[in-house]
């Protein structure tokens, strides 16, 4: 008698076998079958991956500027020179033109109008538009949490007046709302009794682009609470005297995490594009901060002549958000808890 193997089948996709034996999986949790599902993902492990990559490209950024290029990515060298197969050369020609890529070490990628290292400032555009990528979907997280357990939970008038904030916020175009609120912080900043930020604090794009995503996040998780609400388990739960904060952290919570992992992924790459766009039309991150937004906002005036200043950082961009992408995409549907798991002998 043949040994029983497991099977995985996710909807739309064909059935794969895995050689398994039964017993590994039997009683398993959905944690365990998810990661046997994903790890078939070559493509999204293989854009996983270079996620991670990338971000050690950015966080080695200090490394680079101190042993290697000898510059911060902030110090001008505009009237600096260079050698360039022996022949002496400005850093920034007369005519405003900054050397291209091509040089060993220092200026590997060129420099900018300001004779500032592109290698130097990509590396750590990376880590600010990664950090604000990474921290606005933390806080969308939080507050599309809350915010969908409150209107699944307890419905009523608490789901219908949160509800109507996240209808307004939805009303509006995701790239004007940031505008609008980006240039009216940028101004002032935020006076909120002794807490404040400088309207050139990296907080201020980090809050714009988390409170804008809200919605988008927390009405899923509140479908999928309304549905859970009526479940046997609830049920049970308030039969032995559970109260609501304690149903929803310990009975509703875990059966949307996964959700809220997919989500999380996927946010942050479209945080990372936000970032770019406002950071671009000015209503994002600001100097002497660098981003891949403002890198491509700086260098889109000398496209003609110096088109590495947009197209290396535009490609940074393009590369991680689909990394991302793509490993959020097979992360969901390794999460997709409609997958079926089935045992062939």
């Amino acid at each position: 008698m043949s040994t029983p193997t497991e099977v995985v089948e996710a909807p739309g996709d064909p059935v794969l076998p895995a050689g398994v034996p039964a017993a590994q999986i039997e009683g398993r949790s959905p944690w365990y079958l998810g990661w046997l599902r994903l790890r078939r993902n070559k493509v999204a492990l293989g854009f996983g991956v270079l996620f991670i990559l990338i971000v050690l490209f950015c966080l080695a950024a200090p490394l680079w500027a101190d042993h290697v290029a000898h510059t911060g990515p902030n110090q001008n060298h505009i009237t600096d020179k260079v050698l360039i197969h022996g022949v002496e050369t400005d850093v920034v020609s007369a005519s405003g033109t900054p050397i291209g890529p091509g040089l060993r070490g220092r200026y590997l990628l060129g420099a900018d109008q300001n004779g500032r290292d592109v290698m130097v400032r990509l590396m750590y555009g990376g880590r600010t538009s990664i950090l604000i990528g990474v921290a606005a979907a933390a806080i969308t997280t939080v507050l599309a949490v809350l915010v969908g357990m409150l209107c699944g939970y307890y419905r009523g008038w608490i789901d219908a007046v949160l509800s109507r904030v996240m209808d307004v916020v939805w009303a509006f175009p995701v790239l004007l709302l940031g505008i609008a609120l980006g240039t009216a912080l940028a101004l002032g900043g935020i006076k909120v009794g002794d807490f404040q930020l400088a309207g050139d604090s990296l907080w201020i794009p980090i809050l714009i682009i988390a409170l804008v995503y809200v919605p988008y996040m927390a009405r899923p998780i509140r479908g999928e609470v309304l549905a859970l609400r009526e479940k046997e388990f609830v049920e049970a739960a308030v039969a032995q005297g559970k109260g609501p904060v304690r149903i929803m952290v310990s009975e509703l919570l875990p059966n949307v995490i996964s959700t809220i992992i997919v989500f999380f992924t996927l946010n942050i790459a479209n945080n990372m594009l936000l970032e770019s766009a406002l950071s671009f039309l000015g209503a994002g991150v600001r100097a002497p901060n660098a981003s891949w937004g403002t890198m491509i906002a700086d260098g889109y005036q000398t496209i003609y002549t110096a088109p590495h200043l947009t197209i290396v950082p535009g490609l940074l961009i393009v590369l991680t958000v689909l990394s991302l992408n793509v490993f959020g995409d097979g992360l969901r549907d390794a999460m997709d808890p409609r997958a079926k798991i089935r045992l062939e002998h």
